[in-house]
């Protein structure tokens, strides 16, 4: 579709970002602040908001499963960053995955349209993308592994057909960004890979697989949902990703940076086994909503390189080097370790309830 031309009228208007709280939200209400919008955020009463603490920003509570809530907030608003997002992937039961990712995003963009919202940027997933044996990975190449996706992941991918369906037939002015693992910064829930990045840079984690992933730092996933709001055209997805590399790679710069010895990789398919093993092991215990799981591990393989030169060419994104990302993620989360230790849900899950 070709570029819709924004009212420069629009920036003079509020804008509304869903999921405000969430590491991809934040961030993005940080740049908007930064370049003098007027932000609101869409948040439950239920969630932790250190990561918007001493913002400029105006609040609205509600639940992207209420649509009245939704409609309330987007009311005279230009554009709508969704940035709602389930990333529960542990779940033993996975309604709340596809009830907050694809009927939550579906409930947005009623209300978008209702509202009338000049731009509606949704941030979407590299889970969403398809694969291919022969090269780096494009937004042209379609979804091509739902069989072997597991629920996290075909929620994500159900979510990105509705956008699709709305842009294609309802005409909702959107923008996706499929965007990759993301370091950095004011990472306070934290992210499993956060959690996995500073516990490297501390000598806590001494051991890990032999696996790779594509990753972008979060300040710059941010910067692209902007660039997608003024740039970016309808009805068009963009790989939002930068450096791929093995966890040897990856983590052993983190390793380096933070003056420990690099982790120890084990072959994959031992931590295939061990996982396996360790989730049916948890299974006869009756416990639920575990880390220790298959899928964890199918996913840390499950990703090749990917082309961001559209983004690049398009949205004029600029990505920074890994080596910054690690350099400024380990000085926060030292900075703030003393004071606020990481919790993460319990590695071996909950006793199922009879």
């Amino acid at each position: 579709m070709p570029t819709q031309t924004r009212n420069p009228k629009s920036d003079e208007q509020p804008v509304l970002v869903t999921g405000a709280s969430g590491f991809v939200g934040s961030h993005t209400v940080r740049l908007l602040v930064q370049a003098g919008r007027k932000v609101r955020v869409f948040l439950r009463k239920t969630s932790n908001t250190d990561s918007l603490q001493g913002l400029p920003v105006e609040t609205y509570y509600g639940d992207a499963l209420d649509p009245a809530s939704l409609r309330t907030a987007m009311s005279g608003c230009s554009s709508v960053f969704h940035c709602v997002v389930d990333p529960r992937f542990y779940l033993t039961d996975p309604a709340p995955l596809f009830n907050n990712n694809v009927q939550g995003l579906v409930n947005s963009m009623e209300a978008a349209l209702a509202c009338d919202i000049k731009r509606f940027v949704f941030c979407s997933t590299m889970g969403t993308l398809g694969r291919n044996a022969n090269g780096p990975v494009t937004e042209e190449i379609p979804f091509n592994w739902y069989d072997q996706a597991p629920p996290y992941i075909r929620s994500r991918r159900q979510a990105e057909d509705k956008f699709n369906q709305y842009c294609r037939e309802k005409g909702l002015p959107g923008v996706a960004l499929c965007i990759a693992n993301t370091y950095g910064p004011e990472d306070y829930q934290p992210t499993p890979q956060g959690k996995m990045l500073w516990e490297v840079a501390n000598g806590k984690m001494k051991v890990l697989w032999n696996a790779a992933q594509p990753t972008v730092d979060i300040r710059d996933a941010a910067m692209a949902m902007l660039l997608a709001e003024k740039k970016g055209r309808i009805g068009e997805r963009y790989i939002i990703a930068n450096e791929y590399g093995s966890y040897e790679e990856l983590f052993g710069a983190v390793a380096a940076l933070g003056g420990q010895k690099e982790p120890t990789i084990l072959p994959l398919w031992l931590a295939k086994s061990s996982a396996w093993t360790g989730e049916h092991f948890l299974k006869l215990l009756r416990r639920t909503d575990y880390l220790v799981r298959s899928d964890a591990v199918f996913l840390s393989v499950a990703f090749a390189r990917l082309d961001s030169s559209k983004a690049k060419k398009e949205l004029l994104w600029q990505p920074r080097p890994w080596l910054e990302t690690v350099r400024d993620s380990i000085n926060w989360f030292a900075s703030r370790n003393d004071t606020h230790p990481i919790e993460m849900p319990p590695i071996f899950g909950h006793k199922k309830r009879e």
